[in-house]
This record gives structure tokens, sequence and C-alpha cells, in this order.
């Protein structure tokens, strides 16, 4: 199994502290957000990954280098990272990606337990993204589901009102759905040159083709996005002991 890791945002909302690195590069305790996420792939026995850089890319790359000597990692440049969204960094990993039975999928800004990857390679269902239910807000990624607990819609924009909580950004994907959702962004980035939007655009474009995920609570789970200097410093306060090392 491979994992694909999404890495190459400029995080202008988390400046100063992103004057001079990535974001997934600021630490949280002693290990950054990506040490914790590769970590966390590792623990759950994925050792081939595949991360999406952009923004400082050289100093992301020398520093998954010296970390990890012996990792199986693939690096992909997305060069046009100022001005577009993670759907392009997703499209630009994909064909990596298209022979796999299954995939894992992380955005590199969540602070998260390793047992979510675990929780989500032992649900049921082929295609499956880790859901945590708490008060939403305007910003998240929230999810709504039909009578069949299929995800119907995925967005910042539907109903707070409907929706039974926030995608976290870490998915399950199978090789049919990852068949059909390089099809789908061919077509948006292609012909559509829908670059700039985030990636859920597609998980929504693919319901009306009988693709669904499915979620899965995590929310007995620790995780937390991390977009802002508020949110490191609420991390630090949040995050359970057994993660703070």
């Amino acid at each position: 199994m491979k994992a694909i890791i999404l890495a190459a945002g400029i995080a202008s909302r988390l400046r100063p502290l992103t004057n001079d690195r990535p974001k997934c590069l600021l630490k949280i305790g002693d290990r950054s957000l990506l040490e914790r996420t590769i970590d966390a792939l590792l623990e759950n026995n994925i050792r081939e990954i595949i991360i999406v850089t952009g923004y400082l890319h050289d100093m992301l790359e020398t520093f998954v280098q010296t970390r990890y000597p012996s990792l199986n990692v693939k690096f992909i440049h997305n060069e046009l990272y100022s001005s577009t969204n993670n759907i392009y960094s997703l499209w630009l990993a994909l064909p990596e990606v298209l022979q796999e039975k299954e995939i894992i999928l992380l955005d590199s800004d969540i602070l998260f337990d390793p047992l979510i990857i675990k929780i989500l390679l032992d649900a049921s269902h082929d295609n499956c993204l880790a859901l945590d239910s708490h008060k939403l807000g305007e910003e998240e990624i929230k999810v709504i589901v039909n009578e069949r607990n299929q995800i119907t819609e995925i967005s910042k924009t539907c109903s707070i009102e409907k929706a039974i909580g926030e995608s976290i950004g870490i998915e399950k994907m199978s090789h049919a759905y990852l068949l059909a959702l390089h099809e789908e962004l061919e077509q948006m980035i292609k012909h559509e040159k829908l670059d700039n939007v985030f990636y859920e655009l597609a998980f929504e474009r693919l319901i009306a083709r009988g693709q669904y995920f499915y979620p899965v609570d995590t929310s007995a789970y620790f995780s937390m996005e991390l977009d802002t200097p508020e949110d490191f410093h609420d991390a630090m306060n949040r995050i359970p002991k057994h993660l703070q090392a």
C-alpha cells in the first residue's frame, strides 16, 4: 500500500511561522507535523510514500531524506503551488498510484492520533474517510450522508444543520475509485481549468457517477487541523499526553 501526502501549500495564514519553512515542518512538541504523519504511516506498515511538495520544496525534501534515509519516498514538485490548490497536487500524484489496490491520502497540516489510520484500514468499506463529529462552523469541510450512510455532500459550504461532522483530511481509496478520480481530475484540470479548488469538489462530482465515500467516525481519537498561529498554540494545550513526544 502507498500513501500520498499533500504538502505544497504556502500556508499564508500561518505567517510569520511559515516565513522560512513549509507548514508541515513546524513542530508540535519534539516532532514536526510531517514527522508525525510519516511516523503514523510507518506504525501502520505503510512504507511507500509520495509527497507532493511546492513551497520551499528543497528544505522539505532535504529534511525527509536526512530524517528517514531508508524511507521509500517519491517527491513530486508542484511548480504551480502559488496559484493552484490541493486538487492540482492530487492530480500530479495520482499516476503514481493507479495500479494500487488501495491507498491512503492525507493532508499535511493535520495533527492526529495514528490509530485513525488503523481504523480506516480496518473499515469494511473500500472508500472511506475519517470523520470528526463536533460543533461545526463555516471553515470545516463538512459531510452530509444519505440513508445508506453514503456521503452525498462534502464541502465547506454545505448545510451545517444537515452535516454529521467534519472530514479531517484522511481518506482510504480503492483501485476503482482511483481510476474514476483520475478521469474526473483530467476533465476538471485539463478541460475546465479547475486547478484552484479543493479536491473535495471532485469527490462531490463523482457521487453523480455512483462513486461514494463512507464516513468512519474517529471522534474518539484526537485530530486537529492547523491553519493559524493560534491553532498551533492551542494544539500544544490540547494534544493528549501520549502524543506529545
